[in-house]
């Protein structure tokens, strides 16, 4: 039993990561209707942003805010630059376009800072507690408690001000919005730079569990694609439960399931795709299309 407690710590900790990529995605997807493939290598390249300032000295904690407030002024440069140029394209263009900036981005950080694996700093203290036998690390409940307070930061920007009210007529109906004097295109942007922020966050808390390479967060990506297919693209609360429930199940295949071990836990959330897709394709909290006749 306390074995198995300790796979669900671990399982939380990793899922709470997945979580906040997969929130990204799912704040991309409510605002523009775009699968952005090149989440992850938004987070990525914000995470070497991260560590540069760190190696020329700036403490993490200070370097933390000012990465995340260059993640969203990047965010909402490439919407004005790349996607909305092509925003009424067929949605294949938008995929295609998104896949070209994952690409872009990935060579450009190989270019500026190579492809050599580097050290990121880990800014929460080690040990842990003992919870019911279980050992929850310091850095575990750290990862917890900032997708939580992100989680609540959200909550409150999209209920209790007006720019989260303004954004949120945009992604229930543009069209709507902008005869009603919104200037979507603006909000759109925001939106991106949210997205964007947030998808740093995931990269800088990832990072010190594995290390810091330009294709880091292409295993993340897959788990956050889960995440958000199994909560719902539409539904930011289904994006973090749904990552809470993948970090568990992958955590519990791998150590339960022999045919999954340690080399085929990436099985699991392709897996978990495929069977969302076939049963409840709009997820666990997301709600079915409805076209009118």
């Amino acid at each position: 039993m306390t074995e198995l407690l300790q796979q669900v710590v671990e399982g939380v900790g990793s899922g709470a990561v997945y979580a906040s990529l997969a929130l990204a995605l799912v704040l991309i997807h409510r605002f523009t209707g775009i699968v952005n493939f090149a989440q992850g290598e938004l987070a990525m390249i914000s995470t070497y942003v991260a560590w540069q300032l760190v190696a020329s000295g700036m403490s993490f904690w200070l370097a933390l805010p000012v990465t995340l407030a260059v993640s969203f002024a990047g965010g909402m440069l490439v919407e004005r630059i790349v996607i909305r140029p092509v925003r009424n394209a067929p949605e294949l263009t938008m995929v295609i376009v998104t896949v070209g900036l994952f690409i872009f981005v990935n060579a450009m950080a190989g270019l500026i800072w190579s492809f050599t694996v580097k050290d990121f700093p880990q800014p929460f203290p080690d040990g842990g507690i003992d919870l019911a036998g279980a050992r929850v690390d310091w850095s575990t409940l750290g990862i917890i408690a900032v997708v939580a307070a992100v989680m609540g930061l959200l909550y409150l920007l999209f209920q209790h001000t007006s720019a989260g009210l303004v954004m949120r007529a945009v992604a229930c109906n543009p069209a709507s919005a902008r005869l009603s004097g919104i200037r979507v295109g603006r909000v759109l942007m925001l939106g991106w730079g949210l997205a964007a922020t947030v998808g740093a966050v995931s990269g800088v808390l990832v990072a010190p569990l594995l290390f810091l390479e330009p294709n880091m967060m292409g295993g993340v990506l897959i788990y956050a694609f889960a995440a958000a297919t199994l909560g719902g693209f539409d539904s930011p609360v289904g994006a973090v439960v749904g990552g809470l429930c993948v970090g568990v199940a992958e955590t519990l295949a791998g150590a339960y399931v022999d045919v999954v071990g340690a080399d085929l836990k990436v099985g699991v959330p392709l897996v978990i795709i495929l069977a969302v897709l076939l049963v409840r394709p709009q997820g666990l909290f997301g709600r079915a299309a409805v076209e009118r006749a």
